[in-house]
C-alpha cells in the first residue's frame, strides 16, 4: 500500500493528524494496533484546559482551545464539550503564590484568570469545603467526553479519504530508498514518504529505530465515576498538587481521577489499584463534602506516555528527514491533540506552522533543560 503519510497510532493525536492531512490534500494511512482511542485517548479524564499549563505548551494549548470551541463544525460531533471553566485549588499560602505567578503567564497569552481568596471561593463555589486557602478560575476551559473524540476524528478522516486500519499495528519500520516501509502484524506493508510516530506510550519504541532517544515511561492514571447525584459541581476542579481532578456531567455522574493504577509487565494493559481507590475517593470527599457518602460505580485505568520533563515530544526527528514525533504528552494530550494534528499537517504540507512548538522538539534532550515552571508545580 502506498501513501504520502503513514501515521502509527490511532489515539486522538494520530486521528487529528490524519484528518488535517487529508484536508491538506495528502493521502494518509493510519494504523492502530487495537481500537481507535482504546488507550489514553479514550480512558482519560476528559479535561479541556489551558489553565495551569506549562508556559511552553501555551501556544499549542491556546490554538487547541479555539478548535474545541468549534469541534462540532470540524468533525460533526461536539464530543460533549462543555466550557464550564476550570478551578484550581490552593491549600496553602505557598500554593496560592504559584497560582498568582501563573496568572501573569496566562495574561501574557490572553488567558483570563480570576483569583479567589477563601471568602470569595466560598461565595462562588459553595459546594467546596471551607478549608481551602484560595484558588484561581479560568473561564472557558471545561471538559469533554474522551470516548467520543478520537472516533469522531477517525470517522471524519475516513469519510474524507484516509485509510484507517484497526487491530493491525506496526511491528517494524525500515527505510526503503527515500521512503519508509511499515510492516504490520498481518505482514501487510505500507510505503510512505512521511512517517508520523503518534504511538503514545509506545512511541519511544519507534523513535529508537532512527536513534531518537525519548525519556518516556508508561504510566496508568486511575479514574472513577460515581452514581448520578444532584448536579452542583459547575466547574472542573483541580489542585495545585495534582492529587485530584474532578468534574460532574449534567446527568449527575461525578468523574474524577488521581493516582496511578497497575501496569502489566509488558505495559500494554493496566488495572486499578485498591490503595489508589481508597486514597482518591477519600480526597474527593474531603474537597467536596457532599461526595463523602457517594457510591463509586466504576474505576478504570489507561496507559499513557509520561516524559521526564512533563512536556510532549513533538516535531521533526533530528536524525531522519520526514519523520515526525508526536507522543509522550504526559496527561496533556486530550486537550492539545486537535491542534497537534493541525500543526503537524502544516509542517508536512507547507514546511512551516505559525504555532511555535520549538520548545517541544525532540532536540531538547541534547541540550540544557528549561528552567520554566513545570506543570507538576502548578
Amino acid at each position: 500500500m502506498q501513501c504520502d503519510v503513514c501515521i502509527i497510532g490511532g489515539g486522538l493525536v494520530g486521528c487529528s493528524t490524519a484528518l488535517h492531512l487529508v484536508r491538506a490534500g495528502k493521502s494518509v494511512v493510519l494504523v492502530e494496533r487495537d481500537r481507535i482511542g482504546a488507550h489514553a485517548s479514550g480512558a482519560n479524564f476528559g479535561g479541556v484546559r489551558r489553565h495551569g499549563r506549562n508556559v511552553l505548551e501555551l501556544p499549542l494549548s491556546t490554538r487547541a482551545f479555539d478548535i474545541w470551541r468549534n469541534m462540532g463544525t470540524l468533525v460533526g460531533n461536539d464530543c460533549e464539550f462543555m466550557p464550564t471553566g476550570h478551578l484550581k485549588i490552593a491549600r496553602s499560602e505557598a500554593e496560592m503564590a504559584v497560582l498568582e505567578q501563573w496568572s501573569s503567564f496566562g495574561a501574557e497569552h490572553g488567558i483570563p484568570v480570576v483569583l479567589h481568596d477563601r471568602t470569595s471561593l466560598r461565595a462562588n463555589f459553595p459546594w467546596l469545603n471551607t478549608s481551602s486557602f484560595g484558588a484561581s478560575f479560568c473561564p472557558g476551559d471545561g471538559h469533554a467526553n474522551p470516548r467520543l473524540a478520537a472516533p469522531a476524528f477517525a470517522l471524519r478522516a475516513g469519510a474524507e479519504g484516509a485509510v484507517v486500519i484497526q487491530g493491525d499495528g506496526a511491528t517494524t519500520v525500515e527505510d526503503a530508498r527515500d521512503e519508509f516501509e511499515v510492516t504490520l502484524h498481518s505482514r501487510r506493508r505500507i510505503r510512505a514518504a512521511v512517517l508520523v510516530n503518534a504511538a503514545g506510550a509506545w512511541g519511544r519504541h519507534f523513535a529508537r529505530y532512527y536513534g531518537d532517544e525519548a525519556p518516556v515511561e508508561a504510566v496508568a492514571p486511575q479514574m472513577f465515576v460515581s452514581e448520578p447525584v444532584p448536579y452542583i459541581i459547575d466547574a472542573v476542579l483541580g489542585m495545585v498538587t495534582g492529587g485530584l481532578y474532578l468534574r460532574q456531567i449534567p446527568r449527575g455522574n461525578v468523574i474524577f481521577g488521581g493516582g496511578r493504577g497497575i501496569l502489566d509487565p509488558n505495559c500494554h494493559r493496566s488495572s486499578p489499584s485498591d490503595r489508589v481507590f481508597a486514597e482518591t475517593v477519600g480526597l474527593a470527599g474531603d474537597l467536596v463534602p457532599s461526595l463523602r457518602d457517594i457510591a463509586v460505580i466504576r474505576s478504570w485505568t489507561g496507559v499513557e506516555g509520561h516524559c521526564e520533563d512533563g512536556l510532549p515530544i513533538l516535531g521533526p526527528s533530528p536524525r531522519r528527514a520526514n519523520l515526525y514525533h508526536a507522543f509522550g504528552f504526559s496527561g496533556h494530550g486530550f486537550q492539545m491533540a486537535p491542534a497537534v494534528g493541525a500543526v503537524l499537517s502544516e509542517l508536512i504540507a507547507r514546511g512551516f506552522s505559525e504555532t511555535d512548538i520549538s520548545a517541544l522538539s525532540p532536540r531538547r534532550f541534547t541540550g540544557a533543560k528549561s528552567s520554566i515552571l513545570a506543570e507538576s508545580e502548578i
